[in-house]
């Protein structure tokens, strides 16, 4: 299968969702090294229940596509915070930003932001669409209680962004 597709990505992400990925969870030690080993300066532990926006980073690079951890256009954290990946887009023009309220349409490998899931603040939340219903979204997405997993969430004020990377998208900071 071609790398570096949103078509790649939702299969990545469905499978990798499914593995599943957990930190330390009921008396099980975390398994969460391979997606934290991209992050130099990021431990296992610290990793432990925040870790949705590394996963999905995890999942882009498994896909294929080339993106530095720590992009030029973030300028206050990495990929392995929601924060990151909307700087990130906003930042890069070949990365299509969408806020929740536009009137785009989703699609499966597009990456969703989320604002108040499960804390009152901003991008506390974020997954990597597999499919777009009437009224709901179904996403991977890691950190759903400290395990990764595929869940249906609704179409709401929750969703802050959406975020489409183009197929084949290499990133390079001379561009």
């Amino acid at each position: 299968m071609e790398k570096a597709t949103r078509k790649e990505l939702f299969r990545v992400a469905k499978d990798m969702a499914r593995a599943p990925f957990h930190g330390t969870f009921d008396g099980l030690p975390s398994n969460l090294a391979p997606i934290v080993r991209l992050f130099p300066t990021w431990s296992v532990k610290e990793a432990d229940g925040l870790w949705c926006a590394a996963f999905v980073y995890y999942c882009c690079t498994e896909a294929g596509f080339e993106i530095p951890y720590r992009p030029n256009e973030c300028k206050i954290c990495h990929l392995a915070a929601c924060f990151g990946w909307e700087e990130f887009a906003i930042n890069d023009q070949r990365i299509e930003y969408h806020r929740g309220a536009e009137e785009f349409v989703p699609e499966a490998g597009d990456i969703v932001i989320y604002d108040r899931v499960f804390e009152n603040r901003e991008h506390d939340h974020m997954g990597i669409i597999l499919e777009k219903r009437e009224h709901t979204i179904i996403a991977a997405e890691g950190n759903i209680n400290n395990k990764s997993g595929i869940i249906e969430r609704s179409i709401d004020g929750h969703i802050r962004a959406y975020i489409r990377i183009p197929d084949g998208y290499q990133y390079s900071s001379a561009e």
